[in-house]
């Protein structure tokens, strides 16, 4: 399949996630059972810092390192540059910039979406067909809603994520 038929199918896929954001982030995009408490209410608290309690524990945010292993499209930026988007609309997350340097010889990318409430890092080995990608996320987002995304777009043949809870215990 071309990288330009996997772009199109990812704009299939997501194109409901456009609608839900053009109101902006929504917490009914985060699951229930994640978010115990969440600041959108200045009057009820002065210091709004955004951290969750999932399961009885209090942390700033969920960090996922991802290892793509046996991917394809790797060194392709519009195809980086789309499904990043689309991670980023697919977590409940807001896009505030994004940046992506192709190297040469070997064609690899790295690059950072910027996001209100964090960032997804990108960093690929074409000659290795291996991607690693770091999706760290605070407040009402969901960095797991970014993995189908990564599978559809690069097609890996195994993935491997790691989930570290970021402030624990501050």
């Amino acid at each position: 399949m071309a990288h330009s038929d996997v772009v199109s199918r990812l704009s299939d896929a997501f194109t409901p996630l456009a609608s839900d954001r053009a109101a902006g982030p929504s917490l009914a995009m985060a699951p229930s059972s994640a978010l115990s408490r969440i600041c959108d209410d200045a009057a009820a608290s002065e210091r709004c810092d955004y951290f969750i309690v999932r399961d009885g524990i209090e942390y700033a945010g969920t960090n996922l390192m991802v290892d793509l292993i046996g991917a394809s499209g790797i060194e392709d930026r519009d195809l980086i540059d789309a499904t990043l988007r689309r991670c980023a609309a697919a977590a409940g997350a807001t896009l505030l910039h994004l940046h992506l340097h192709r190297f040469t010889p070997n064609g690899g990318v790295s690059g950072v979406a910027v996001l209100a409430e964090s960032h997804i890092s990108f960093h690929s080995w074409p000659e290795r067909s291996y991607a690693a990608v770091d999706i760290f996320m605070c407040g009402g987002a969901d960095p797991h809603r970014a993995i189908p995304v990564l599978k559809l777009a690069f097609q890996p043949q195994r993935i491997e994520i790691v989930e570290h809870l970021r402030g624990r215990g501050v």
